[in-house]
């Protein structure tokens, strides 16, 4: 298995004029949590109906301390916490600052261990990664042209352009 990537063309040029290409991630469909509650299961001795509960119940639970203010932290996996990004509309004093001048989204820094020089050693969910080129064309506007897509099921849908 791969990352799979097709190749965009910026919309806004650099600092020279140039409209420069970079790498998009293409997604080929989406695993819910039945599917990963399976596969789960078949790594222990759990049913899959015991892992589907106990993910339920991590989803519930992580939601509540979220909630709360405080972060998540998952061993192996990493870090979750609420952020508040403004919507650019800021405020001339502090006094009228309001929770609807932000929206809310979730952070997520995956798990990571470090050499002794604070270099990045691993980084969970991301080390080892093969990343493939998408066999589909591309327009210079990034969007996907129909066929081509071979074994890869056609490119699939990209959320992000």
């Amino acid at each position: 298995m791969a990352l799979i990537y097709k190749t965009i063309q910026s919309t806004l040029p650099n600092e020279e004029g140039q409209r420069l290409y970079h790498p998009r991630a293409v997604y080929t469909g989406n695993v819910d949590t039945t599917q990963i509650a399976r596969e789960v299961a078949a790594y222990s001795s759990l049913t899959t109906g015991d892992v589907k509960n106990t993910i339920d119940n991590l989803v519930t639970v992580m939601t509540t301390h979220l909630q709360a203010s405080e972060s998540v932290t998952l061993d192996g996996l990493g870090t979750f916490r609420l952020v508040m990004r403004s919507r650019g509309m800021g405020a001339a004093t502090a006094a009228e600052v309001t929770p609807t001048q932000a929206a809310l989204r979730v952070h997520f820094t995956p798990a990571s261990t470090r050499n002794q020089d604070r270099t990045v050693a691993t980084r969970s969910l991301v080390t080892g990664v093969k990343c493939v080129p998408w066999k589909g064309e591309t327009t210079s506007t990034g969007g996907s042209q129909p066929g081509g897509g071979g074994s890869q099921g056609g490119g699939g849908e990209d959320p992000l352009g």
